[in-house]
């Protein structure tokens, strides 16, 4: 009987790659394949593009139980993804470039199903039915746009096919650590696809529920200070009413409903509200914390293949984001700070795009146009007296790009890109009846030289820049500082990418180096007020190494590194002079290494070591995250039908808590191990 078996690997600069193993009677030989990517917004293989780049099929995601962008990071040399305690509120760092947590933008672009998610503000993603996830490294800004100066995050998820497929799964674990009774945690996914008129039209259902016991006590009311629960649900219909077209109408819904965020009053803060510093994982807080957010998505793609050489595509969506929140920022039985938040963010983009690919040559052009909407409605309590902000930001981004591959010779091609785009916004303060508006305009150029000495061989010199766009300070009283301008980064990149050993090790390797002018930093004006402005200017430089190795038919191994050393240049303020010192939020380093076996008797095992260098909250480099890491397994059971698992994250139960964050106000405590059974059922 033909058995299959679907390995997981890391690969380098690169990639993961999906790969298939046959029986002995049918090949006695393994080889790694390399997987097909649209980092370029065109299909290609990973080795053969000239950016670092690293994608995840699907069954990898499973295999490595990566369930959120956090767990994505961690499997992503040079990526970190930072929890800010409440639903959604999470930023990327890549290759060292965080946006500051005040301008409400990323530094690294995030894109599920072409979507754009341009703000931190649910910044967050469901993994389930995922075809393929891609991080892309270096500055994107070429064809993906405003904040994508770091990189991007591209998710795709599964297509419904004429290929009838489902399954169910149902996860339960436990907290190996907290300060509750109650440490349950449990996870409910389902997936169905299939035809609803053969090779005409299909659709595709998911759904998945996440509940987690909270960790962080109340000694006030007795009771779990940061219960959560999580909805998400996607529906995707396809249309191919001929061969050349094909049309995609996709939905999406994420719910959050969270209690307090876990988090606790940090040593500085203690000090200055002038009580003890908090027991840990427990807080006294006189006001029980709610936290709901809602994320709808919806999208339309068109595909038109115009011959055998020109495609035409077009991406509608609509996304609007809604956050809703009661927080005690005090943590205590007094009312020193109260925080009541009703916020809505509103998407709406248009990108059309023309592709060509005959004789080696190709190339994309195309046009993209967005439209945001931004509300801000807090209430903020200190003893009786309230502090009320009602504010709106709204803006529109216009832009126009191209970027062509030339083959010089059978060893030479040539890659160039350029874009155009312009992003105004307006602001409106409808409590001190204030306006103002603003516009930003960039041209983030791309040019890169591919050499293949060997055919197992790439290696690529890249110039590229990236940018984030300018925007306003939302909660500024000060009109000397409502706005802040665009920061440009230029990259300098080398990679190497190699196969070895007839396919069975891939090593890739890339070198490069950044340097960021106007860079947005959060300047201190007086001992009352900071605002984000354009104080600072940073250099940075790193490698990344990857490995993925075929030992036997069963076994792989992989492994990652990623170093990144970010520093001020120029930087001071009225607190002080930053220059040399590190740059926020960006690890020292960050690795991983993995090993799996797959038996041909069904049974199955895998281990992940993950480590995060030192990485510091403050500019002053005073607060700081020590290095750490983890460990995950995961060890089952599979028949055609049935999976069973015994899985654990962070087994060790590593604390890694962020002390000082914001200045040394809080501390976000770390997710304790979790341990628990997995069960799956196909069909």
């Amino acid at each position: 009987m033909r058995v299959r078996e679907i390995f997981v690997c890391l690969v380098a600069t690169g990639s993961f790659f999906g790969v298939e193993f046959i029986q002995a009677e049918e090949t006695t030989e393994t080889t790694l394949e390399p997987i097909v990517v649209t980092a370029q917004k065109r299909e290609e293989s990973i080795q053969d593009v000239s950016m670092a780049v690293i994608a995840f099929t699907g069954q990898e995601i499973e295999d490595a139980k990566i369930e959120s962008l956090s767990d994505l990071a961690d499997y992503s040399p040079g990526l970190m993804l930072f929890s800010h305690g409440s639903a959604g509120m999470n930023t990327p760092s890549l290759r060292g470039i965080h946006a500051p947590f005040e301008t409400l933008t990323l530094s690294t672009g995030l894109f599920i199903d072409g979507v754009p998610f341009q703000s931190l503000a649910g910044f967050e993603s469901t993994f389930v039915d995922i075809e393929r996830v891609e991080v892309l490294r270096g500055p994107q800004g070429t064809l993906y746009g405003k904040n994508t100066e770091a990189g991007v995050i591209n998710i795709i998820t599964r297509q419904p096919d004429n290929d009838f497929r489902g399954s169910v799964s149902a996860d339960i674990g436990t907290w190996l650590s907290s300060e509750n009774d109650d440490s349950l945690t449990q996870t409910y996914t389902v997936k169905i696809s299939g035809p609803l008129q053969k090779d005409k039209l299909f659709l595709g259902i998911a759904g998945k529920f996440t509940q987690q016991d909270g960790i962080v006590k109340n000694t006030v009311t007795d009771d779990a200070a940061d219960d959560r629960e999580d909805w998400f649900g996607r529906a995707h219909l396809r249309w191919i009413p001929t061969d050349q077209l094909d049309i995609s109408l996709i939905a999406t819904q994420l719910q959050n409903d969270h209690d307090g965020a876990r988090e606790n009053l940090g040593e500085y803060a203690a000090f200055l509200y002038g009580v003890p510093l908090p027991d840990y994982r427990k807080v006294t807080s006189n006001l029980e914390g709610e936290n709901t957010s809602s994320d709808q998505t919806q999208a339309l793609k068109v595909n038109y293949e115009i011959n055998d050489a020109f495609v035409l595509t077009s991406v509608t969506s609509r996304r609007v984001y809604d956050d809703e929140a009661i927080s005690d920022f005090d943590f205590t039985s007094a009312t020193l700070s109260h925080m009541y938040k009703d916020n809505q963010y509103s998407t709406l983009s248009q990108e059309l795009r023309l592709s060509y690919e005959n004789d080696g040559i190709r190339w994309i052009a195309g046009i993209y146009g967005d439209k945001d909407e931004a509300n801000f409605d807090f209430k903020s309590v200190s003893g009786s007296t309230p502090s009320v902000t009602d504010r709106d930001i709204d803006g529109n981004t216009y832009a126009v790009f191209t970027n062509l591959t030339y083959p010089l010779s059978q060893q030479f091609s040539l890659v160039g890109g350029l874009r155009y785009e312009t992003t105004q916004k307006d602001f409106e303060d409808h409590i001190n009846a204030r306006q103002s508006d603003d516009s930003w305009d960039a041209i983030t150029p791309k040019l890169a030289l591919e050499y293949r000495p060997l055919p197992e061989v790439m290696t690529y010199l890249s110039v590229s820049k990236g940018y984030r766009s300018g925007g306003y300070n939302f909660q500024a009283t000060d009109s000397a500082y409502y706005t802040f301008d665009e920061e440009e980064l230029w990259s300098y990149e080398i990679g190497v990418k190699n196969t070895f050993f007839d396919n069975r090790l891939i090593a890739n390797a890339s070198v490069y180096l950044m340097d960021i002018s106007d860079m947005q930093v959060s300047e201190t004006i007086s001992s009352a007020s900071s605002y984000v402005t354009n104080a600072a200017e940073a250099t940075g430089k790193g490698v990344e190494l990857e490995l993925t190795g075929r030992i036997t038919r069963g076994l792989s191994v992989t492994a990652g590194f990623g170093y990144t050393n970010f520093e001020f240049d120029d930087f001071n303020d009225a607190s002080g002079d930053y220059a040399g010192n590190k740059t926020t939020y960006s690890p020292e380093y960050t690795f991983n290494i993995g090993g799996q076996y797959r038996w041909e008797n069904g049974f199955y095992a895998r281990a992940d070591l993950i480590g995060y260098g030192e990485m510091y909250f403050d500019k002053a480099n005073k607060y700081k995250r020590d290095p750490y890491q983890i460990v995950n397994a995961k060890i089952g059971y599979e028949t055609e039908h049935f999976d069973l698992y015994l899985y654990g994250k962070n087994i060790f139960d590593e604390e890694y808590d962020s002390y000082g964050y914001y200045s040394g106000f809080y501390t976000i405590y770390s997710n304790p191990g979790e341990v628990g059974f997995q069960l799956n059922y196909r069909f």
